[in-house]
């Protein structure tokens, strides 16, 4: 056996080891799902199923366009998530949590059109006091539990702003994004869009030209959502002011 000495040696050895931008980055996916993602091994993501995932790279020399459609698990965190910051309109293709890897997020929530994502879906009443109406999340990663939270938050506002999250315009669906074609959040049950009248998204409101960044989404709501977990759509060049996503590991990591 070994000694309580030896032991605490080991942990100090292990708190005193170097660890890179790039391992804390993988690290944070460990942390964020850890019902799915059993370590990281190097540049390596291992699943708990055994499936191993290489992480790939974050070149800086990458187009913007090409990372959206074929991201690696290292691009997801190549632009860092500005929580709690002020709204204001973002840079131009600053688009932090529009990076994805399908394949990492196929194995986290399973594949919509494989009828994987179903079995992960729970049902939850959205804003009890306001709305009252059920709708459907992913229970992954206890995203649901999460936004159970986010939901008796908001119902805590005043009814003015409250207003802004109801009707919702949707969660589940298995689609892709419309102006990349990868898999959105949508199709994890891993997003809530909230009411469209109050909402401005950048293929609405400038279909033919550069985005012009609009906002009528309240900050009180959007701060609820960060504290939990979730990003908001409304901090991208090509914004979708409705659109909030689970996405824990980009609201803890920090540079």
């Amino acid at each position: 056996m070994r000694s309580p000495r030896n032991s605490w040696a080991a942990i100090v050895l292990l708190l005193c080891t170097p660890v890179s931008a790039q391992e804390r980055k993988l690290d944070m996916l460990v942390a964020a799902y850890p019902d799915s993602v059993a370590a990281r091994d190097g540049n390596v993501i291992v699943l708990r199923d055994g499936t191993r995932l290489g992480a790939g790279r974050d070149d800086p020399a990458t187009q913007f366009a090409a990372r959206l459609s074929h991201a690696s698990i290292l691009d997801i965190f190549h632009q860092a998530y500005p929580a709690g910051a002020p709204l204001a309109p973002p840079a131009m293709d600053f688009d932090p949590g529009r990076y994805r890897n399908k394949a990492f997020f196929d194995a986290v929530y399973g594949d919509c059109r494989k009828s994987e994502v179903e079995k992960n879906l729970v049902s939850l009443v959205w804003l009890p006091k306001g709305w009252g109406q059920t709708i459907r999340f992913t229970r992954v990663g206890h995203a649901a539990d999460r936004l159970r939270e986010v939901s008796a938050e908001i119902d805590a506002l005043p009814a003015p702003l409250r207003h802004a999250a109801w009707p919702i315009a949707g969660t589940s669906a298995c689609r892709g994004v419309a102006d990349q074609g990868q898999p959105s959040m949508h199709a994890y049950g891993a997003a809530i869009d909230l009411n469209l009248a109050v909402s401005n998204y950048w293929l609405w409101d400038s279909p033919k030209g550069a985005p012009v960044w609009r906002n009528r989404m309240p900050g009180a709501i959007v701060d609820i959502f960060e504290r939990h977990g979730f990003i908001w759509g409304g901090r991208w060049y090509h914004y979708d002011t409705m659109h909030f996503e689970y996405r824990p590991e980009l609201v803890s990591f920090k540079n």
